[in-house]
């Protein structure tokens, strides 16, 4: 089972968005791997809670990693060799795919000795005990989509002689669609085509980001808290959560916007700046 931001436990319970702690964290970043007959998951762990460490290190805490896809599947790790090889016939990774590590109780935990816990604790924890095999905490959740090999593919190019403009922009329910009008007007003859295109993509990104934006901002400050907001449901917004999220972009507002595309586009301007100057120079 993945857990949301939300959910509730009736003891306190670490991760990403806890009130229980005054300062632990819990979050992970997951690279994946195909190997032959194998699909290879490595998780970088960032725990920040001392006393949850040495649950882990005596052995009386474990990590469990949750894959959800088709099915939901549960890999014990070990706290020094964060990663798990799986055999492709074992999952399906065509749908979305989500991912989550659990901490969980390897014996009844006792709470008296945590100092991390905010001081509604204070009068409490000393009765607190976590029975064996329950949740001590939870990371926030990593996302793919379409199999994992192309998560971030964002935009989609259409030829269409019969446009009354010579380019056309369009939000598909999975990606960033672009018509055009004429082959040329996609830079194909150029030896540097794609980086010509790089201003049809930032003005891509930015109608995206504008609909994100009035699809999930708050209503009295158009602001999106992403940290805060749940997993979109539209395929396109998924996608640029997850590049932005990935990222580390926090906020996303109507001021900003330009600033979140730097961050999640790789010198997409300045790569189109050095075609420009290449070509120049060429011609001289």
């Amino acid at each position: 089972m993945i857990y949301k931001k939300d959910a509730n436990f009736p003891y306190p319970i670490l991760s990403s968005n806890t009130l229980a702690y005054e300062e632990s964290d819990f979050t992970i970043k997951v690279s994946f791997e195909e190997d032959g007959d194998l699909y290879r998951f490595k998780i970088v762990s960032q725990l920040t809670s001392r006393f949850v460490e040495e649950l882990l290190k005596n052995g009386e805490a474990q990590y469990l990693l949750v894959i959800q896809s088709k099915d939901t599947k549960f890999f014990p790790l070990d706290p020094l060799n964060l990663q798990v090889e799986i055999a492709k016939n074992r999952m399906s990774l065509s749908n979305r795919t989500s991912i989550q590590l659990h901490i969980v109780a390897k014996s009844d935990i006792w709470f008296e000795h945590n100092h991390e816990l905010n001081s509604f604790y204070d009068q409490l924890k000393d009765s607190i005990v976590v029975p064996k095999f329950s949740m001590i905490g939870f990371s926030n959740i990593v996302s793919f989509e379409g199999g994992m090999k192309n998560p971030l593919d964002l935009f989609e190019k259409r030829l269409n002689p019969n446009l009354r403009s010579a380019i056309k922009f369009e939000l598909g329910s999975e990606c960033i669609i672009i018509h055009f009008r004429d082959e040329e007007v996609q830079f194909q003859s150029m030896t540097r085509a794609n980086a010509f295109m790089n201003p049809y993509l930032y003005t891509g990104l930015r109608i995206a980001l504008e609909r994100f934006i009035s699809n999930y901002a708050d209503e009295d400050d158009d602001v999106v808290e992403l940290s805060q907001m749940t997993q979109p449901e539209d395929l396109l917004d998924f996608k640029l959560y997850n590049l932005m999220t990935s990222k580390a972009v926090d906020e996303l507002n109507v001021d900003n916007i330009d600033e979140v595309i730097e961050r999640i586009s790789h010198q997409i301007i300045e790569k189109y700046v050095k075609a420009v100057k290449e070509l120049v120079a060429h011609e001289d």
